[in-house]
């Protein structure tokens, strides 16, 4: 075993992507593949071990392309914080008011305006976001629909107790199926056929 201090490479410019200048000290096992010998006047004076560049440049390249992605990344950060509302079509007002307010629970958001759109709708909260019932013909049919929501657009809400949502829906005789992964999550439809899931979540 022997250590080796190797000279300085510079890769010329139009041999690199970037300039790479280093010094290796290496540790080495002498082998046919990176071992040579010193001959000077026909004698052996010892032998000399070969440093490849290869590893140190990849790993230059990949650094850049590191660079080069955070960068594009930067170009793209537009400042996401959160989905702000889910908008839902509806043939009557009234009638989904009742669905998502009386069976549902969800409470109106009164400071969102109801008469500057040129139709009828309601905001209603869904914890710290809203969904956004809005009276307009649906292009969607509404029938021939999946008979589980989750194979269908679907608005998705997270709950803590999905056992407490099923006994809710078991009384005011809203049909339900439940997940097929096994996983606490149940899933309906509104009076427009619109499917909603509900995912149970912890803390």
């Amino acid at each position: 075993m022997a250590s080796l201090l190797s000279p300085t490479l510079t890769l010329s410019p139009h041999d690199k992507v970037n300039r790479v200048s280093f010094s290796t000290i290496a540790t080495v096992i002498p082998s046919t593949r990176n071992c040579g010998a010193f001959m000077r006047n026909g004698r052996n004076h010892g032998h000399y071990f070969l440093t490849k560049a290869k590893m140190s440049i990849e790993v230059n390249v990949l650094a850049k392309d590191s660079i080069s992605l955070e960068s594009v990344n930067d170009e793209k950060d537009f400042g996401v914080v959160s989905v702000h509302h889910v908008g839902i079509l509806c043939e009557n007002l009234e009638r989904s008011l009742d669905f998502y307010q009386n069976v549902l629970g969800l409470e109106i958001n009164e400071a969102r305006p109801h008469d500057k759109l040129p139709y009828r709708g309601a905001w209603l909260w869904v914890g710290s976001e809203m969904i956004h019932l809005m009276e307009l013909p649906n292009p969607d049919p509404l029938t021939g629909r999946p008979e589980h929501g989750g194979r269908d657009r679907h608005t998705c809400i997270a709950i803590r107790d999905v056992s407490k949502l099923k006994a809710i829906l078991d009384k005011a005789g809203v049909p339900y199926t439940l997940s097929r992964s096994g996983r606490p999550a149940i899933f309906t439809r509104d009076p427009d056929t619109n499917a909603l899931e509900f995912t149970q979540v912890e803390g």
